[in-house]
């Protein structure tokens, strides 16, 4: 597929079973049909519902990107936060033993539902919920996953990771953009950088300014 190749294995994206996976799932299925022919594009894809926030498919490199720095293994339950039309959680799918895929938009939930259903991704399960709180009941989780840039991650997420899990977000917006890979060890979380990455934010994970006098 020439998205693969052009875009993954350009961008040293080298892990066979993250390729493999993104050469298997049509991105096509989840972009709306208005958009439906920017679907291999190499930027993110606008799945804005009507009225809400500003929502997106990340771009293929980042997200790839992202898999591989969790080295996600078969048998991982993974917390796909902010999926969208989830496309990402057809993605880990593949990687992955089972996907918990958390959206806090309705309209995008029932779409990614849909969509996932229909196409047979038999291990994700869609969950509609406040994305900065996770979903405590599935929790532990071996990888947490956020679809978006973000100020920071909040610790809600963090103490739904279990031991040896992994997180993997991208801190900062625009270029400024830093992807970071945290691992809970020994009760602790520490964390250590990945890559630059300019994506566009997660709603509702803005760092809320300090009140001054």
């Amino acid at each position: 597929m020439k998205m693969v190749e052009g875009q993954l294995r350009t961008t040293d994206v080298t892990n066979v079973d993250v390729l493999e996976a993104f050469a298997s799932v049509p991105r096509e299925a989840f972009v709306f049909s208005r958009r439906r022919d920017l679907a291999y594009i190499d930027e993110d894809i606008d799945i804005s519902p009507p009225n809400g926030p500003g929502r997106f498919l990340m771009e293929p490199s980042p997200l790839a990107k992202l898999l591989q720095l969790a080295e996600i293994g078969h048998d991982d339950v993974v917390l796909d936060v902010g999926v969208g039309t989830g496309y990402s959680s057809a993605i880990l799918s593949r990687v992955a033993g089972s996907v918990i895929a958390l959206e806090s938009d309705e309209t995008l939930a029932k779409s990614a539902a849909d969509t996932l259903s229909e196409l047979g991704y038999d291990n994700v399960a869609v969950v509609n919920g406040d994305l900065t709180i996770g979903c405590a009941a599935e929790a532990p989780y071996d990888v947490i996953i956020l679809q978006g840039a973000v100020d920071e991650v909040p610790a809600a997420l963090m103490d739904q990771l279990k031991e040896g899990g992994r997180l993997v977000a991208v801190e900062g917006v625009g270029n400024a953009g830093v992807a970071r890979l945290y691992v809970r060890k020994d009760g602790l979380v520490a964390s250590r950088r990945g890559f630059n990455a300019a994506i566009r934010p997660l709603p509702g994970f803005q760092r809320q300014p300090a009140f001054e006098f």
